[in-house]
């Protein structure tokens, strides 16, 4: 499944004053998204550096893919209990997070509903299975309670790209902006325009050494309902949710679970966490709220 792009690049990178414009670019595929880089710097120590990132994204969907079998994350959902590994345990406390950030909002047990939703079963016993309390992590070992399954689509975009700019950091650089599905940027200033599908173009963030991501419950259908599932059991209420964080799994997950919250939770939610740095709610009449 691909997802629909609401974030897309408004201008080239703002380079500062005197920073030669040497600029070498990176595209690809990851997690069902096409990816891309843009590295600012020396171009052979920019090229050696870029030349990585497939090995690590082919890595993190050996991880966390839905489609392949012999992925770690299909594995516990076939087996009930997988040998967690260091990039495992990391998305795991990761979501975690955002699960708690979020009351309950943000929950990988979700995947057997949406299972049930696409394949037309009904979803009471599906969604009785929903729990992440009930997921046991370990330092060695990840479980799941009989009939669990998880899904990382909504976080694990925006963990891949936190790991592609971690890459590129220890590497020495300090000007690069990282589209793994959702934007990170190392540096800046850089320009991206946000798209709502209601509304169209909403206007533009500059990213300085943050990120973002974008969610729209109407991008995609499960018959009748949308693909982003409240495992409270609410009802969308926006059309879209931008969220600028200062990683992007956290404004990934975030943007997820924010789309069943009112504005009043979304406030009172960005003033408890620093790292949430904005918000921006779009209605389905396309009004939009900034927070």
């Amino acid at each position: 499944m691909r997802r629909r792009r609401f974030l897309q690049i408004a201008a080239a990178s703002v380079l500062v004053p005197g920073r030669a414009a040497a600029e070498t670019v990176w595209t690809g595929q990851a997690l069902g998204a096409d990816a891309s880089v843009s590295l600012s710097g020396d171009r052979a120590a920019a090229r050696a550096a870029l030349s990585r990132i497939g090995a690590l994204l082919r890595g993190i969907e050996a991880e966390f893919s839905l489609y392949d079998p012999a992925s770690r994350l299909s594995r516990l959902n076939r087996n009930g209990r997988v040998r967690a590994s260091g990039d495992f345990r990391a998305l795991i406390a990761e979501s975690d997070r955002v699960h708690r950030l979020t009351g309950g909002r943000f929950d990988p047990t979700i995947q057997p509903l949406w299972r049930a939703l696409a394949e037309g079963r009904p979803e009471g016993p599906a969604r009785a299975l929903i729990g992440w309390e009930r997921v046991s992590a370990t330092a060695d070992e990840v479980r799941l309670a009989p009939g669990q399954a998880l899904t990382f689509n909504g976080i694990g975009q925006g963990y891949a790209t936190d790991r592609v700019r971690h890459l590129l950091a220890e590497a020495g650089f300090a000007h690069a902006l990282i589209n793994i599905g959702e934007y990170a940027a190392i540096g800046g200033p850089f320009r991206l325009g946000v798209e709502d599908p209601v509304a169209g173009l909403l206007g533009h963030r500059t990213l300085t050494g943050t990120a973002i991501a974008t969610s729209s419950p109407g991008a995609l259908s499960l018959g009748r309902t949308a693909h982003i599932l409240d495992p409270l059991g609410g009802a969308p209420r926006w059309s879209s949710v931008t969220v600028e964080a200062g990683t992007a799994a956290l404004a990934d997950g975030l943007s997820t679970a924010l789309c069943f919250m009112d504005a009043e939770e979304v406030a009172a939610l960005v003033r408890a966490d620093p790292g949430i740095r904005s918000v921006m709610l779009v209605s389905s009449d396309g009004n939009l709220i900034t927070i």
